[in-house]
C-alpha cells in the first residue's frame, strides 16, 4: 500500500505572528493621570481614583493567583495570568483608540463651529447644546474612561510580573499559511487552464 502524503515542509516557510496589544501601545492612546485630571477639571467630571484602581487590580491578580496556587503549576499559572491580563490591556488600548478618535471628531466640530458662515455648526436653541460641544462631551466622557481602564492594565501587569517573576508580553498568535494556500490553488487553476 503506498502512500500519496506529502510530507510538511517547515523549511523556507514565513511565519506572520498576529501581536497584541501592549502596555506601551496603552500608555500612548489613554491619557494619564494629569491629563484624565485636567479632563475632569475642565468638564465638571468626578476625578478618578487612578492609584486607588492600579492598586484594586493588582491585589485582584496577587489575590486570583494566591486562590490557584494550590491547583495549577508555575506555568499553567502563567499562562492563566498572560490571558487575564492580556484582556485588561487589550480592552484598554481598545478604549485608547475609541478615545482618539472622539477626540479626533471634536476637534473638527469644534473647528468647523468656530466658522461665523456656516450657520449649521453653530450652537444650537438656548437650553440645549450645539453638536460640537455635544462632541468635546463624549470625548471628554471617553478619556476618563479609557484612563480608568489604562489604570486597571497598569496594575494587573505590575501583578503579573509579581507572580509570574518577569516583565507581561502579549501573546503572539501564529497566523496558518496566510494566502498561501489561496494563492497556490489559484495557480493550479489557472496552469490548468492552459491544458
Amino acid at each position: 500500500m503506498s502512500s500519496n502524503a506529502r510530507p510538511s515542509r517547515q523549511s523556507g516557510k514565513v511565519v506572520q505572528l498576529r501581536k497584541g496589544a501592549t502596555l506601551e501601545m496603552v500608555r500612548h492612546t489613554c491619557p494619564d493621570s494629569a491629563q484624565a485630571s485636567l479632563i475632569s477639571e475642565s468638564f465638571g467630571l468626578p476625578n478618578i481614583d487612578s492609584d486607588g484602581i492600579r492598586e484594586l487590580h493588582h491585589q485582584m491578580i496577587i489575590g486570583t493567583a494566591d486562590s490557584l496556587n494550590e491547583g495549577l503549576g508555575n506555568r499553567a499559572m502563567q499562562i492563566h495570568l498572560q490571558r487575564i491580563v492580556g484582556s485588561y490591556v487589550g480592552s484598554a488600548h481598545g478604549a485608547g483608540q475609541f478615545y482618539s478618535k472622539a477626540v479626533t471628531e471634536a476637534r473638527d466640530a469644534t473647528a468647523k463651529g468656530a466658522n461665523d458662515m456656516r450657520d449649521e455648526d453653530q450652537g444650537g436653541p438656548v437650553g440645549f447644546d450645539g453638536a460640537a460641544q455635544r462632541k468635546r462631551e463624549f470625548a471628554a466622557d471617553m478619556g476618563l474612561q479609557a484612563h480608568a481602564l489604562r489604570c486597571a492594565a497598569e496594575g494587573v501587569v505590575a501583578a503579573y510580573e509579581d507572580v509570574v517573576g518577569e516583565a507581561w508580553k502579549p501573546f503572539q498568535r501564529q497566523v496558518e499559511n496566510p494566502g498561501q494556500s489561496v494563492d497556490r490553488k489559484a495557480a493550479e487553476l489557472q496552469m490548468a487552464a492552459f491544458g
